[in-house]
C-alpha cells in the first residue's frame, strides 16, 4: 500500500529526487499534526475529516484524490509515531515564523470546527505551537483569530 501512495507521488508531484522527498516528507508532517488534532478529543467527525481535506488541497495546491492519499499515508505515520518532534522538527527547519504561525492557526480550526474546544486539544496546539517556537503572543493572537478568545 505504501509503495502504491509513493509511486502516486513520484508521478503526480514531478520534483527532483531530493526535493521530493523533503517537501513529501515536511507535507507528511503537517498532516499528521492535523489529524492528530481531529484525534485529540477521541471523536472524529466529518466536518474534522473535511476541513483536513480542504486544508491539505489548499495548503499544498494538490488535487482531491492527491490530498487523500497524503492523507491515507499521514495516518499511517501518526499511528507509528511516538512523539512530535520528528515532525516539528521537520517544519522547524523549512517553514518561516510566518508559515508556523500559519500551521498553529489551522490547528485552532480544526480543534474548534466542532464547537467544542476540548482541553486536550488546546493542550496540543500549546504543546506544537511551544515546539515549533511560536510566540506566546502569536498563540493567543490566533486563537482570537478563529474566535476562540
Amino acid at each position: 500500500m505504501l509503495n502504491l501512495i509513493k509511486l502516486f507521488f513520484d508521478r503526480h508531484l514531478a520534483l527532483s529526487a531530493s526535493e521530493e522527498l523533503s517537501e513529501q516528507q515536511l507535507q507528511l508532517a503537517t498532516v499528521v499534526l492535523f489529524l492528530e488534532m481531529m484525534h485529540m478529543d477521541d471523536k472524529v467527525e466529518i466536518t474534522e475529516q473535511e476541513l483536513i481535506l480542504s486544508l491539505v488541497q489548499q495548503n499544498f495546491s494538490l488535487a482531491a484524490e492527491q490530498a487523500a492519499a497524503l492523507i491515507e499515508l499521514a495516518e499511517q505515520q501518526r499511528k507509528q509515531a511516538t512523539d512530535y518532534f520528528q515532525f516539528t522538527s521537520l517544519i522547524n527547519k523549512e517553514y518561516s515564523p510566518d508559515q508556523k504561525v500559519r500551521l498553529i492557526e489551522s490547528l485552532w480550526k480544526i480543534a474548534f470546527i466542532d464547537g467544542v474546544l476540548d482541553m486536550n486539544e488546546e493542550y496540543l496546539v500549546r504543546k506544537i505551537a511551544d515546539l515549533l517556537h511560536v510566540s506566546h503572543t502569536d498563540f493567543i493572537m490566533t486563537k482570537n483569530r478563529i474566535g476562540l478568545g
